[in-house]
């Protein structure tokens, strides 16, 4: 990519990341064009769909998701790795309102441009989950794809202005529906001295 090209690329996307934090998934592409001071076919010529320009944005974020789970599996408990994990990869996919419904679809969509970070992301989600149900501190009964799903449903909460401020109150609700009653004793808050 040239200079020139990368440098309006890059541009596009911090632009893009201001006006999808605003507007939502939804977010006008002429905003973005407007906001960054270049064409509307410059933006298309650099993301042909929005789903593109999307990806391209939470890309990172994903990369990010799956560095940050590689590193709490060897750095924290079981339990603790799974709930910490969980709370990030929601703050991140809230991020972006809307983009939930995106990114359901793009998990069972292999042409979706948002396909492989959804796969990535879940991969994470289940190793981590993989990870407490063999050390006894995660329900059985669930798998990856129900853990995805989950972060879905604690993003859309979020995502709801009347249900926001419960946001983390039923994550916590959700959070302790996963883990079994030890890990639940484990990751409760200790009494001051």
């Amino acid at each position: 990519m040239r200079a020139d090209a990368k440098k309006n690329y890059d541009h596009l996307l911090v632009v893009a990341s201001a006006v999808v934090a605003e507007q939502g998934a939804d977010a006008s592409l002429r905003d973005v064009a407007r906001r960054a001071g270049v064409g509307l076919g410059t933006l298309y010529r650099h993301f042909p769909t929005r789903e593109a320009l999307l990806e391209a944005l939470l890309r990172a974020g994903f990369d990010e998701l799956a560095a940050r789970a590689a590193e709490l599996e060897t750095s924290s408990s079981p339990e603790e790795a799974l709930v910490s994990w969980l709370r990030d990869c929601v703050a991140c996919a809230h991020e972006y309102r809307g983009v939930v419904a995106l990114m359901v679809a793009a998990i069972e969509d292999t042409e979706s441009a948002l396909h492989a970070s959804c796969v990535t992301m879940r991969a994470a989600a289940t190793r981590l989950l993989a990870r407490a149900q063999a050390a006894g501190m995660a329900r059985t009964d669930i798998d990856g794809t129900d853990l995805f799903a989950l972060i879905g449903a604690l993003t859309w909460l979020g995502d709801q202005p009347s249900l926001a401020p419960r946001a983390d109150h039923l994550f916590g609700v959700v959070a302790s529906a996963i883990l079994t009653d030890q890990a639940r004793r484990s990751c409760a808050p200790r009494p001051q001295s």
